[in-house]
């Protein structure tokens, strides 16, 4: 993943800590603005408002919830 992709920062943060947040908080929703964790969530909304609160107009933020794998979604 190049640095200059939307997001890249953010995502590496998020597999750089996966394994200890599984730990401390499964399956919440973590906030991720840059390198900053701007905290975790029960569910999506309440993360997603939280991030939009905490970021400038146009900066980029990453709402993803802490599973060990991501689940897949089929669409017919």
């Amino acid at each position: 993943m190049a640095a200059d992709e939307p997001l890249a920062t953010e995502l590496q943060v998020f597999e750089q800590n996966k394994r200890q947040w599984l730990t401390s908080n499964p399956g919440e929703f973590v906030v991720i603005i840059g390198t900053s964790v701007a905290g975790f969530f029960k569910d999506y909304e309440s993360a997603f408002r939280a991030g939009l609160k905490k970021v400038a107009v146009s900066q980029d933020f990453l709402v993803k919830q802490v599973w060990a794998e991501d689940p897949v979604y089929l669409i017919y």
